[in-house]
């Protein structure tokens, strides 16, 4: 691909949600997370009503008019997470997304990304050393020492048993949470 192509492949098919967020500091939240949209010359009623959308499922639609410094860190992460979705991305790349979250919030956007993979048919790979946030997953992978150490799948059981399946596997790596996910 050419430099221009490869840019509107990243704009169009990528999401990404970086552990820093990454926000324009001089730009309102609700122009945070529009700028693809913006970017790509979606019409104004259109970005309208996606803005809305992803904003009232996230959480940030009451906060659209202030700016990165002026809202929490876990505002932050939901806006960068609704900038990384606003654009039906068929791929999400998500850096310790609940990293800056307390447990609340980082249920909401686990479950939200959850929705993401379902109802807009995205594939989610996710970064973290939070079993928690990888039990959302379908498909764990384990890397020990820069290697894989070994996968595991979700298949039809719960998220709680998922959950203790991926407990299991770090006990077998002498509980060591640091570069295992």
């Amino acid at each position: 691909m050419r430099q221009k192509e490869l840019a509107m492949f990243r704009r169009d098919q990528l999401g990404f949600i970086f552990q820093d967020y990454n926000l324009l500091e001089t730009m309102s939240i609700k122009d945070n997370v529009v700028l693809p949209l913006s970017l790509n010359r979606v019409k104004p009623f259109e970005i309208e009503v996606r803005f809305e959308e992803i904003a009232r499922q996230f959480g940030i639609f009451d906060i659209r008019d202030k700016f990165p410094s002026e809202v929490s860190g876990g505002q932050k992460q939901r806006t960068a997470v609704c900038r990384a979705m606003i654009t039906n991305p068929a791929l999400i790349f998500a850096d310790e997304p609940t990293g800056a979250l307390d447990s609340k919030a980082a249920t909401n956007l686990l479950e939200g990304l959850v929705q993401a993979k379902e109802h807009k048919q995205a594939t989610i790979l996710m970064v973290t050393h939070d079993a928690f946030a990888a039990s959302y997953s379908e498909r764990v992978l384990f890397i020990k020492d820069g290697e894989l150490y070994t996968e595991i799948h979700r298949g039809k059981t719960t998220r709680k048993h998922f959950f203790q399946k991926i407990l299991d596997v770090l006990a077998m790596l002498g509980g060591e949470a640091d570069d295992t996910f």
